[in-house]
């Protein structure tokens, strides 16, 4: 297990601190506060961070699929 601090977790989810901070409050990002800060369980972001990477693979392969060159488009004009 490791622990990052609202500015690492910040920087990891292209995020700034004080959306972190927000989503730290509302529940959506499990914390513990050790008096001095609070400490982010990076686990927790696995499962975002592979759904990223599918998500990007994807957009890649439909960017790099071609159009086909019969389209089956009538011109009404």
């Amino acid at each position: 297990m490791y622990y990052k601090n609202v500015e690492e977790t910040a920087k990891d989810l292209g995020m700034p601190q004080s959306q972190v901070l927000k989503y730290i409050y509302e529940g959506r990002i499990k914390a513990v506060f050790d008096g001095e800060e609070f400490l982010i369980n990076s686990g927790q972001f696995d499962t975002y961070y592979e759904q990223l990477e599918r998500i990007k693979e994807e957009i890649e392969v439909w960017r790099n699929t071609p159009i086909p060159d019969d389209m089956d488009v009538k011109d009404e004009d």
